[in-house]
């Protein structure tokens, strides 16, 4: 049973932190340099982010346990749990703070595209927020990718 537990959690990791950096770095980007509306693209890449962060819960959620069971009391010692729980906070503060927030002042901002609204700059700056989280979450991927062995 613990050989499969742990062949789950390498699975997790695979999958949030391949996930996060596919969608984030690769699929986004490409999404803003070859589609002309940059509405679309933003609607395209906001919906891979929420998945990604659907399966950041699940991931995160399944590795903090697993680790907790596999290790008891000493897993709060690790680096590898504070890691996931890190990414894990800054998934739920990502999908259901800040993504909301952008949502809206898009909304807000219709029937101009946000950039060219009033809310452009409060937009930039929750943006820049998301970004800089993502980009945090990502470094700690690489954490849980380099102690998975662990």
């Amino acid at each position: 049973m613990n050989q499969i537990a742990d062949k789950l959690a390498l699975f997790s990791i695979t999958l949030w932190v391949g996930a996060l950096w596919a969608i984030g770095y690769l699929a986004a980007p490409t999404l803003f340099y070859h589609l002309p509306d940059r509405q679309l693209a933003g609607a395209l890449a906001g919906g891979m982010f929420a998945i990604v962060a659907y399966i950041g819960m699940a991931c995160g959620t399944y590795l903090l346990l697993n680790r907790v069971t596999k290790f008891g009391a000493h897993a709060f010692k690790q680096g590898f749990f504070w890691a996931v729980f890190m990414m894990l906070l800054l998934t739920l503060a990502g999908h259901f703070g800040i993504a909301p927030i952008i949502a809206q002042l898009k909304a807000d901002a219709i029937p101009l595209d946000v950039m060219h609204s009033v809310f452009a700059d409060r937009f930039a700056t929750w943006h820049g927020v998301a970004s800089i989280a993502y980009a945090i979450q990502s470094v700690l991927g690489l954490v849980l990718v380099l102690k998975a062995t662990r």
